[in-house]
C-alpha cells in the first residue's frame, strides 16, 4: 500500500513537455506513491495529447474549466471543482503544473490544509506575454502564492537565476532545480525508415535541406523571424532548401500571408499536399518521426523556459539554430550542438541558419554532438529525483 498520496494538477493536455512530464510522473513514481492526474482543457488551436496517456496507460480527470486564458465564471469553476477533487481524495501532496494550474491548485491545496504544495514552473509569463500593469499583478500572486508553497521547481539553473534573482518569486531556498524528463531512445530508432517515410510525406528531395520549427504559432514564438532568415538564406544560398512549419495556432492565417509577401512558394498539408518550399505540416504527434525528416531544428521564440524540441532535436542528432532566451544554454552545447542569437536579431538568425546550411561538415560535426540529453533528461533520472523531493518535504512535516 502506498504511503503517499498525490494529486498532480496539470493546465492542459497540450503537446509539449508538461503533458510527458506529467504522465511519467504519474506512472513511474515508485510503490510509496499514489498518484492522481487532474488536468484542464487545451486551447482550441492546440493540438491534444491525450494520446501520450493512452500511450503509458494513465488516466486523468479533466476540468472542463479550467483553461490556459483567464476567465473569472470558469476559473471560479475549476477552482470549486478542484475543491470537491481535494476534499474528497485528501492528498498529503498537491503538485502543481504551469501557471494556471499553480495559481488555481495551490490556492485550494492551501485552503484545505494539504501538508506539501509543490509547484514547477514550465516557463513563466513574466516577460514578454503582457504590459506593465498585468505582469506586476502576476508577479505580486506568483509572491504570494511562493510564500504558501512547500517547494518550487525550476527546470534549468538560467530560470531558477530569473525566478529568485530577476523576478524575486521567493528566496532561493524555498527552489530546487530539476530538468526535464524524456522517453529519448525512441529519436535513434528506427531513424531512416522514419526519414525517408516523413520527406516522403512532405515532398522533401534527398539533395534539399529541411529546417524545421516545431511549436504553436503564436506571437511568442517570432515565427516572422524564422521565414525572415529562411528568405535570407533563399536569397544568398544556392542550396536547395526547405522551411518545415510543425504545428498550429492564431498566426496560421497571418504567416500564410507573410509568406506570399515575400513571393515565397507555400503548401499546407492539411488542405493540399503538393511540394513546396515552405510546408504547413499543421500538428504532428510523432515529434521523433518528424525530427528523424529534418536536417536542422530552429527557434525563434522572444521567452522561452525550456524548450523541448531542442531536446528533442538533440537527441536526433539535428544541429540547433536559435534565439539565446531562457533555459537554452542549459540544454545545448553553445556552438557544439547549436548556434545561437539575439532574441529578434534577423541578422544574426540568418548568418547562423545560413552557416549551417552552407558546411554540410558543421552539420555532421554537430549532430554528433548532443548525446548528454540521453541522460540529462532521462524520465527515469527526472521520477528518481521527484521521489527523493517529496520524501525529503514528508520528512520535515514529521521533525516538525
Amino acid at each position: 500500500m502506498a504511503k503517499y498520496k498525490v494529486l498532480r494538477i496539470i493546465n492542459r493536455l497540450n503537446l509539449g513537455g508538461p503533458t510527458f512530464n506529467a504522465t511519467f510522473l504519474t506512472k513511474f513514481m515508485n510503490e510509496d506513491f499514489d498518484t492522481i492526474l487532474v488536468a484542464g482543457m487545451k486551447d482550441e488551436s492546440e493540438a491534444s495529447s491525450t494520446f501520450i496517456l493512452d500511450q503509458y496507460s494513465v488516466e486523468a480527470t479533466l476540468i472542463p474549466d479550467m483553461h490556459r486564458s483567464i476567465h473569472l465564471i470558469k476559473d471560479w469553476k475549476a477552482f470549486w471543482h478542484l475543491y470537491k477533487i481535494i476534499k474528497k481524495e485528501k492528498p498529503d501532496i498537491v503538485h502543481t503544473h504551469a501557471a494556471k494550474a499553480g495559481f488555481l491548485g495551490r490556492i485550494v491545496a492551501w485552503v484545505c490544509g494539504v501538508p506539501v504544495i509543490i509547484h514547477t514552473y514550465h516557463g513563466h509569463v513574466f516577460s514578454g506575454y503582457f504590459g506593465k500593469a498585468k505582469t506586476n499583478l502576476f508577479l505580486f500572486l506568483e509572491r504570494q502564492l511562493g510564500k504558501r508553497s512547500s517547494k518550487l521547481i525550476a527546470l534549468s539553473p538560467e530560470q531558477y537565476n530569473d525566478l529568485t534573482v530577476k523576478f524575486k518569486i521567493a528566496d532561493p531556498d524555498k527552489f530546487q532545480i530539476l530538468n526535464l524528463g524524456f522517453d529519448l531512445e525512441k529519436y535513434q530508432e528506427k531513424y531512416e525508415e522514419k526519414r525517408n517515410s516523413f520527406r516522403s510525406q512532405f515532398k522533401i528531395e534527398e539533395d534539399e535541406i529541411a529546417i524545421g520549427i516545431i511549436g504553436r504559432l503564436v506571437p511568442i514564438k517570432n515565427h516572422h523571424l524564422y521565414l525572415d532568415g529562411i528568405a535570407q538564406v533563399l536569397k544568398k544560398s544556392k542550396k536547395k532548401i526547405k522551411a518545415v512549419i510543425v504545428g498550429d495556432g492564431e498566426l496560421r492565417t497571418e504567416l500564410i500571408d507573410y509568406v506570399k509577401e515575400k513571393g515565397v512558394d507555400f503548401a499546407e498539408f492539411d488542405k493540399e499536399e503538393k511540394a513546396a518550399t515552405v510546408v504547413f505540416t499543421s500538428w504532428q504527434k510523432e515529434i521523433d518521426w518528424v525530427n528523424a525528416g529534418l536536417d536542422i531544428v530552429a527557434l525563434t521564440s522572444n521567452n522561452e523556459g525550456t524548450p523541448v524540441s531542442l531536446i528533442e532535436a538533440q537527441a536526433s542528432g539535428n544541429p540547433i539554430v536559435t534565439t539565446d532566451v531562457g533555459g537554452i544554454k542549459d540544454i545545448v552545447k553553445v556552438n557544439e550542438t547549436a548556434l545561437l542569437s539575439k532574441v529578434g536579431d534577423v541578422k544574426g538568425f540568418a548568418y547562423n541558419l545560413q552557416k549551417i546550411v552552407e558546411d554540410e561538415t558543421l552539420r555532421t560535426k554537430m549532430s554528433g554532438k548532443g548525446a548528454h540529453v540521453f541522460e540529462q533528461f532521462s524520465y527515469k533520472r527526472l521520477c528518481k529525483s521527484m521521489e527523493d523531493l517529496y520524501y525529503a518535504e514528508m520528512r520535515k512535516l514529521n521533525e516538525n
